[in-house]
């Protein structure tokens, strides 16, 4: 991305980070992108730092995140557990540049069949933490999460859980996520 200073071409609601509090951002509004991760964009503004949806990217002068996921189901019309894993790669903490899995957040996801429902239906529970207890964020990447896993053919519903145990630490960054932040 060549020129990151752009003006906001129409209203747009925005998560302030690190509180997590929605506030419409107003056409108009100068903003700086500082990262497009996950189909979602980090801009900075003359009054605070804020996570925009990447479905209003018109809005920024970028292209609309396309979300569209093309695994197939399983035998038996469960989801694809790998596709599962792949779309919870493209959750972005808005104040790091890597995913909730290679930063260790990503505790447990397990699909199960719902199995009051004809035809079979499937929920994933995903069991996962941040990187601090006073991040407001956490509802924001929680639903971030969710709303991608509701995207992958055969998945019903979704349920993303935060916990504070085991409390995160360094050490649970995959080795690919220790490479992207510099610390190997």
């Amino acid at each position: 991305m060549a020129n990151t200073d752009r003006i906001l071409a129409r209203d747009v609601t925005g998560t302030q980070i690190p509180s997590g509090d929605r506030q419409t951002l107003v056409a108009g509004t100068k903003l700086f992108i500082h990262q497009t991760l996950g189909g979602s964009f980090t801009v900075q503004t003359d009054f605070g730092l804020f996570r925009i949806d990447g479905k209003d990217g018109d809005a920024l002068g970028e292209k609309t995140a396309d979300h569209t996921v093309t695994a197939a189901t399983l035998a038996d019309g469960a989801p694809d557990p790998a596709a599962i894993w792949d779309q919870l790669k493209r959750v972005y903490d808005p104040e790091i540049p890597v995913n909730i899995v290679d930063l260790g957040l990503v505790y447990s996801m397990d699909v199960e069949q719902t199995p009051e429902v004809t035809p079979a239906a499937y929920k994933v529970n995903v069991a996962m933490t941040l990187t601090a207890p006073g991040c407001g964020m956490g509802p924001a990447i929680a639903e971030d999460a969710k709303t991608k896993i509701l995207l992958v053919p055969g998945v019903s519903a979704a349920d993303v859980r935060i916990t504070w145990e085991p409390a995160w630490n360094q050490s649970m960054i995959s080795e690919e996520g220790k490479m992207q932040l510099g610390l190997i």
